[in-house]
């Protein structure tokens, strides 16, 4: 069983930064596929970026990309969100996911089979 802790959200004005981290722990975290989401409030759970097992694939949403830079630590067992450049429309609860299998669309919710309990994260304009 693969525990998920997410940390590092919090309040930044925006054209800020903020580093999220997710630790892993109960599985061996280099055969893992990860992912980070995000949801507001009233809506559905997206997409924003995700990292291979070795970290050298990683696939981004439109709205993030240039701006967010996922990486990971394997001797760590963390996986990390850079975000910079943040906007009031960054504002959310920020999921750390894993896939054991890593198979399948890497941005869509269901191919992942651990999730982390959130952290959050509010930009101010």
């Amino acid at each position: 069983q693969v525990q998920l802790v997410e940390s590092g959200g919090g309040l930044v004005q925006a054209g800020g930064s903020l580093r999220l981290s997710c630790a892993s722990s109960g599985g061996t975290f280099s055969n893992l596929l990860m992912g980070w989401f995000r949801q507001s409030p009233g809506k559905e759970r997206e997409f924003v970026t995700a990292i291979n097992r070795s970290g050298f694939n990683t696939w981004y949403a439109s709205a993030v990309k240039g701006r967010f830079t996922i990486s990971r630590d394997n001797a760590k067992n963390t996986v990390y969100l850079h975000m910079n450049r943040l906007k009031s429309e960054d504002t959310a609860v920020y999921y750390c996911a894993a896939d054991v299998e890593s198979m399948g669309d890497v941005t869509s919710t269901q191919i992942y089979d651990y999730w982390g309990q959130g952290t959050q994260v509010t930009v101010s304009s």
